[in-house]
């Protein structure tokens, strides 16, 4: 008959390991699982063009990063890997037969277009995407191209550029009819998909 013993209120065998070092056991086993990814990068210039860090990515496995990847290169690049992070290279259903080990895709954009998302479910790949990451920087851009087309910025700046300014008599230099906006705008505090 086996004794039991009780460590930080369970109860284990006496011969079994203790919490304490089945904590630990658990922690070692969970830490080499998490290294023993294989992550690969098929577009790393457009996601990181070297302002951000990916150490966080790093330390979850074996970390490659590719600035850019050709259809042709996918296969070769990603044939090992478990882990695909991809913004605008495509996955077709093919390229998916071709990649045994791969469990997961980040597409790290707001769509999944470049992924064959029935073919990685049918191989029981997860497929992510990140829907709103961009709804700040998209409505920023929105007014900038708002003001731009309301006031033609562009073509004021470059007419000042050329020396166009310099000939008017008057203080106050247009290329362009002034518009307002004010009866021209629609604001909507929606998503942007």
């Amino acid at each position: 008959m086996r004794e039991w013993k009780v460590t930080n209120g369970y109860k284990v065998k006496a011969d079994e390991l203790s919490w304490e070092e089945l904590k630990n056991t658990t922690e070692n086993v969970i830490e080499e699982k998490r290294k023993s990814h294989r992550i690969v990068v098929l577009d790393g210039y457009g996601l990181n063009p070297g302002d951000l860090s990916w150490e966080g990515i790093e330390r979850m496995g074996e970390f490659t990063v590719y600035d850019r990847t050709s259809v042709d290169e996918i296969v070769s690049r990603a044939a090992l890997a478990d882990i695909v992070l991809t913004n605008k290279t495509p996955l077709s259903a093919t390229t998916l037969e071709q990649l045994p080990h791969l469990r997961y895709i980040g597409v790290l954009a707001t769509g999944y277009n470049i992924v064959d998302v029935e073919a990685a479910k049918n191989r029981g790949i997860a497929v992510t995407n990140i829907p709103a990451y961009s709804s700040e920087s998209v409505a920023q851009m929105v007014f900038a191209h708002l003001l731009n087309i309301a006031s033609d910025v562009a073509a004021h700046s470059q007419c000042v550029k050329s020396g166009d300014g310099r000939t008017v008599k008057i203080s106050l230099f247009r290329k362009v009819p002034y518009s307002k906006l004010q009866e021209k705008i629609s604001v909507s505090l929606g998503s942007v998909i």
